[in-house]
């Protein structure tokens, strides 16, 4: 299992993807997956009762005990395992939405507190056989939500914001408060 930590924008799903597909190139029986923490965003209802909805994406808006569970339970046992995914354009997280085979034990995780020195997310690090934090400047990430949040549907002024709000604000806490990794990819 090999962690790939930073804030969001930081290129950690489109690295997973790589890695998955050049090792299943490389190898038979194609044993590699990307197993990404988005999934355990919790519903906007549950943040909305909660008061949390414009926080969405901090530490604390995630079920960060199921996550460290399906971790455990990727690394223990050897059957199919129903993991969830985050549907970015939904806004919602698909439960049993992806199966990780029995087969597919090379498991490339990705997520922006896998390395996050607070109770639950400080349980994760010493799951992964290696750590990886990707760590681009400010002006990178800025630059990158602003051009997710183009890319789905807002017009500039909104896509500024949601950037420099709370996309801002998580991605400074992953950088101030993450636990060192094994490799620190900087841009």
């Amino acid at each position: 299992m090999i962690g790939i930590a930073g804030p969001p924008g930081a290129g950690k799903s489109t690295l997973a993807e790589a890695l998955v597909d050049a090792l299943n190139t490389r190898l038979p029986d194609h044993p590699a997956e990307a197993v990404p923490m988005d999934g355990f965003h919790y519903d906007n209802a549950i943040l909305d009762a909660r008061g949390m909805r414009a926080r969405k994406g901090a530490p604390e808006t995630f079920d960060a005990d199921g996550f460290l569970a399906l971790m455990r339970r990727l690394r223990s046992e050897r059957g199919d395992i129903a993991i969830p995914v985050f549907d970015r354009k939904e806004d919602l997280a698909r439960g049993s939405a992806r199966i990780v085979s029995a087969r597919q034990r090379l498991l490339i995780i990705e997520g922006n507190y896998l390395l996050l020195n607070r109770p639950v997310w400080q349980d994760l690090p010493a799951l992964f056989d290696l750590n990886i934090f990707l760590q681009p400047s400010l002006a990178t990430i800025e630059a990158r939500l602003i051009q997710r949040w183009l890319d789905y549907g807002c017009d500039a002024v909104t896509a500024a914001h949601r950037a420099r709000g709370n996309d801002l604000t998580n991605a400074e806490t992953v950088l101030t408060h993450s636990t060192l990794a094994d490799i620190v990819l900087q841009d």
